[in-house]
């Protein structure tokens, strides 16, 4: 089961699964296609956008651990 981590990338998180971009676009992280949001880390991302950083990844989780179902 494919998991990430605050230290994985946005860039590698989308290959992973493109399916999870809505939860960013949700939280305001509408540069998705920007080359320097592709090489921040989730943690980074969350911070720059006002959001819990532990929680973003817990949902990411959920999501993929739904989507593998």
């Amino acid at each position: 089961m494919a998991q990430v981590t605050k230290a994985t990338m946005i860039g590698e998180l989308l290959r992973i699964d493109q399916n999870v971009a809505p939860i960013l676009l949700e939280i305001g992280m509408h540069c998705l296609g920007c080359p320097s949001s592709q090489m921040e880390t989730i943690e980074e991302a969350a911070m720059v956008h006002g959001i819990d950083p532990d929680g973003l990844v817990k949902r990411i989780n959920d999501f993929l651990a739904q989507s593998e179902a």
